[in-house]
């Protein structure tokens, strides 16, 4: 059997979650037992935060800090940049190293850059998006509803 949305008592119902959650904290400050009580959210909203505007430049950088990374692994994995020399003394030579990872940069622009430009659903922002309830309830079981309302009242009468 899966997960179910627990039934009990609604003690209040709340247009945010922080003001859910308040109530949770006064229950539990009064000795509730916390694993009794469930905030369910209803009337799932999906909400879409734009961030910032995107751009060829933005796209760019991002790709190649991205390249530059690979090319830093790339460059560590190959060994560039390690030599030996003649008795046996290993030398490090910073140029080869910098170069691989710059070579690395670069494609990581390109690529990027190549990706926004033939993208069939091309976007001038950046965002995040994230279901969030338009309410909230917190719930408790039945049998221990007595005991909440009694630790809400107390709490309300401070």
């Amino acid at each position: 059997m899966g997960p179910s949305v627990p039934t009990g008592h609604a003690l209040g119902e709340f247009s945010s979650y922080q003001e859910a959650s308040d109530l949770v904290d006064k229950l539990i400050a009064g000795d509730f037992t916390a694993s009794k009580i469930s905030i369910i959210g209803k009337d799932p909203v999906l909400v879409e935060r734009v961030r910032s505007r995107l751009g060829y430049g933005r796209v760019a950088i991002s790709g190649a800090v991205t390249g530059l990374w690979l090319g830093v692994l790339i460059a560590l994995l190959a060994g560039t940049g390690v030599t030996t020399g003649a008795d046996g003394q290993l030398d490090f030579v910073p140029q080869e190293f910098g170069a691989v990872a710059l070579v690395g940069a670069g494609i990581g622009m390109f690529v990027n850059i190549l990706r926004f430009a033939f993208s069939k659903s091309k976007r001038g922002f950046l965002s995040s998006q994230m279901p969030i309830a338009s309410r909230y309830q917190v719930i408790v079981p039945d049998e221990d509803a007595q005991q909440a309302l009694k630790i809400l009242s107390a709490s309300t009468a401070e």
